[in-house]
């Protein structure tokens, strides 16, 4: 009887170590999905707000009247995402958008 008690304790132990490992690739797996949409919302956060400021429709802003304002808005949008994204590279915070952007393309 001791023996069985012994044995129901061991495969008990090995459970709960085996659902100790499950959780923790499980909650690694959540924080590199969380790393990337970090990434994402850091990118995209910027650009939103540029884009509300200049989406509101007061006649008295005097970006209006200028011609280039547009092109302007535009190149300087497209130089904060380039920023954004080479410094993302450098940090290595890249390789995980990389990696998790072909993960999902090719399932």
């Amino acid at each position: 009887m001791v023996r069985i008690l012994d044995t129901i304790e061991t495969y008990r132990d090995m459970l709960s170590g085996m659902l100790d490992i499950y959780l923790s690739s499980t909650s690694f797996r959540m924080n590199e999905v969380m790393k990337v949409l970090t990434i994402i919302a850091t990118i995209f956060i910027p650009l939103t707000l540029l884009v509300g400021i200049y989406g509101m429709n007061f006649p008295n802003m005097p970006e209006y009247t200028f011609p280039w304002s547009y092109s302007i808005l535009l190149v300087l949008m497209l130089v904060i995402t380039i920023s954004l994204l080479v410094y993302f590279r450098k940090k290595g915070g890249s390789n995980e958008l990389q990696n998790w952007v072909s993960f999902y393309l090719t399932h």
